[in-house]
């Protein structure tokens, strides 16, 4: 059983995993072992989540899950198979709870009588030297 969150677990029958060649340096290795594992999850059919889990699973991690409703999650960080395995289901275990937790609703402030009053100010503070520096000498004479 993998926890997701407190009251919510998925059993580890319902993960399919899939090895593949791995990319990037590492010698002969590389050429012979298949180390990459990808590990899918079929969230639509999933009997362990409510319906109003699943939508919000499936919203939330919209880019990585495909339009059957199974999550895709590959790691090939390591260089043996198993421990590629245990990093797949950890990295999906913290994209389910993160997906699953409630972010507070902001509330709405409004701007403070001292913040108008400062805004007011420095404007007129602005304008008032603009229009110190546009005078213009209108006589006529330039004299240095």
């Amino acid at each position: 059983m993998i926890e997701i969150t407190d009251d919510t677990f998925i059993n580890a029958d319902e993960l399919v995993f899939k090895a593949s060649r791995s990319s990037g340096p590492g010698g002969q290795n590389i050429n012979k072992v298949n180390t990459r594992v990808t590990l899918f999850f079929d969230v639509a059919n999933c009997g362990s989540l409510s319906d109003w889990q699943k939508q919000r699973i499936l919203a939330r991690l919209a880019t990585r899950s495909d339009k059957n409703g199974v999550l895709r999650v590959a790691s090939q960080k390591f260089r043996t198979q198993r421990a590629n395995r245990n990093a797949a289901v950890e990295r999906l275990q913290q994209l389910l709870t993160d997906a699953l937790k409630t972010r507070p609703i902001r509330k709405k402030s409004k701007v403070t009588y001292a913040a108008k009053k400062r805004r007011l100010e420095e404007k007129k503070r602005r304008s008032q030297l603009k229009r110190q520096r546009s005078t213009k000498n209108l006589s006529g004479d330039f004299t240095d």
